[in-house]
Parts: C-alpha cells; structure tokens; sequence
C-alpha cells in the first residue's frame, strides 16, 4: 500500500490523506498529484503537491483506514489522529 500525508511542518502534519495500492501509480508533483496512468489519470489532486505532501510506499493498510483518521510516519507508523471525527456518524 501507499499513502499520500501532509508534510511535517502543515497545520496537521503527518495525517494520511488517500491510500492507494501499490500497483496503482501516484506521482506527486511540484503542483499536484497524478493518480493513475499519466496518459489518462483516474485522479488529479490539486491541493496534494510536493510542497505539502509526501508519498509513503510500503504501508500496510490499518484495517479502518479513512481519509484524516491517521497520521503516518516512518518511524511510529500508523497512529491514530486524536482529534478525528467520523463524518459517516
């Protein structure tokens, strides 16, 4: 799996914002994220650049995973976002 998180130094740094498969190509750029074959992308994400966003490769996938419920870094891995609030309740 991978996984697209803010940058350390955002407003709410480390947060896993999308999770992808590892065979589904993500390219994050200096002003967006492709997501998908260049060519055709399934998705283009215009507020995920290479200036607030990183690419984590080689994540497992948490089992609940929502978008903002976890932060991710190398070191911790998978932590859950204390201030996270399911919005499907």
């Amino acid at each position: 799996m991978k996984t697209i998180c803010r940058l350390a130094d955002s407003d709410t740094p480390n947060i896993s914002l999308y999770l992808f498969e590892d065979n589904k190509p993500v390219s994050v750029e200096a002003d967006r994220t492709v997501v998908g074959d260049p060519a055709n992308p399934d998705m283009i994400i215009m507020d995920c650049s290479s200036h607030c966003c990183v690419l984590k490769e080689g994540v497992t996938d948490p089992g609940d995973w929502y978008g903002w419920k976890y932060t991710y870094t190398d070191g911790a891995g998978w932590e859950l976002n204390p201030t996270w609030v399911d919005p499907r309740t």
